[in-house]
């Protein structure tokens, strides 16, 4: 779903004139692309057929499955599966992240979006634990064919779509009426509107489960990252737009 607004544009700077970023990107933003780049050309030097190769060992695996560890919590955020994948989410991140960053300061925009990763990575190994469950207790009741379907449904998940997905969901919440410029829509959309219909989306491709997206896993990052920005502004609030 990140793919669906990385390539949107801000279309009306004034509602955040105040928090726009200058013309360099600020430095946690920029050291998390920097980071994600060189995790993805180290990925291309050292994956290898015949074995688990770096991206197996960084990716998070259901926590059932005996390639798990618990550092995959992070280091997942920072692989990606091609060229495509990282390329949209990277500007997703400077898009908003940036903006973000400018709006909160460096160490706040760095503590969310762990945060944000974290919880994606909560969710979606929640939500695997429980099909696995549900695919065991199908076997147990005898219906093996229908266990093991849900089981080979299920794999490991990553890149930094989490994290990204709480980003924009925090600056949806921060200025929900800034108009976006969305790929193959040719009227500006609020930004409110834009992130709701990528929970929808989301919601559906989760519960339908026909592709390969980690659904889950961006739904997590959106719902923690409005968790946080909603406590934070309660405490200090700053005019929404």
């Amino acid at each position: 779903m990140i793919q669906l607004f990385a390539a949107s544009y801000l279309y009306k700077m004034a509602p955040y004139q105040n928090y726009r970023p200058s013309s360099s990107t600020p430095p946690v933003t920029l050291n998390l692309i920097i980071l994600n780049v060189v995790v993805f050309f180290a990925q291309q030097m050292m994956d290898r057929e015949g074995g688990l190769g770096l991206t197996g060992k960084l990716m998070l695996y259901p926590v059932t499955d005996p390639h798990f560890s618990p550092y995959q919590l992070v280091t997942h955020m920072f692989a990606h599966a091609n060229f495509t994948h990282i390329l949209f989410n990277m500007f997703a991140l400077w898009m908003f992240g940036r903006i973000l960053e400018t709006f909160w300061g460096p160490k706040r925009f760095f503590i969310f979006y762990f945060a944000s990763g974290l919880g994606a990575a909560a969710l979606h190994l929640g939500v695997e634990y429980l099909r696995y469950r549900h695919a065991v207790d199908l076997a147990n009741a005898g219906d093996v064919a229908a266990g093991q379907a849900i089981v080979d449904q299920m794999g490991p998940a990553l890149g930094a779509s989490g994290a990204v997905m709480g980003v924009f969901a925090a600056f949806a919440y921060l200025f929900p009426n800034t108009e976006l410029y969305m790929w193959f829509i040719p009227i500006p959309l609020k930004a409110k509107w834009v992130v709701s219909g990528l929970i929808a989306l989301d919601l559906f491709g989760g519960f339908s489960n026909t592709d390969n997206v980690a659904h889950w896993a961006h739904l997590g990052g959106a719902l923690v990252g409005f968790i946080i920005v909603y406590f934070w502004n309660k405490t200090n609030r700053r005019t929404f737009y």
